[in-house]
């Protein structure tokens, strides 16, 4: 192959087969150019078996990320949604110790203009 007669050639699985054929060919006929060519090719096609592997465990790890990430996210709206609820009880209870302290207060006073009336001014 020269720079000048570039060929397509398979990669992957499929050319690593193609390369591992052309190298044994070259052997068999004493070619060590297509000998070598068949080495490289092999070399190539492993390559690019890493990188599609690099690739899919790129994607993968992506993929794991994003995962943690909206996790982390639900994690963060239920502590905001909890501490909300929270705050909703305590205001409740706030109110209703706010309208039972009226109530006794109303019945104190009821209490005390029984024993001791006020004068009207």
């Amino acid at each position: 192959m020269t720079p000048d007669n570039r060929e397509e050639v398979a990669g992957g699985a499929l050319g690593k087969v193609a390369g591992r054929l052309k190298e044994a060919a070259g052997d068999l006929l004493g070619n060590e150019e297509v000998a070598r060519e068949g080495r490289l090719q092999e070399a190539g096609a492993d390559k690019e078996i890493e990188a599609r592997e690099r690739a899919a465990e790129a994607r993968e790890e992506h993929a794991q990320a994003d995962v943690e990430a909206r996790r982390a996210d639900v994690d963060a709206e239920r502590a905001r949604l909890q501490s909300e609820v929270a705050a909703e009880r305590q205001e409740t209870q706030i109110e209703r110790d706010r309208e039972l302290a009226e109530r006794r207060a109303d019945r104190l006073e009821a209490q005390a203009d029984a024993i001791d009336p006020e004068e009207p001014s």
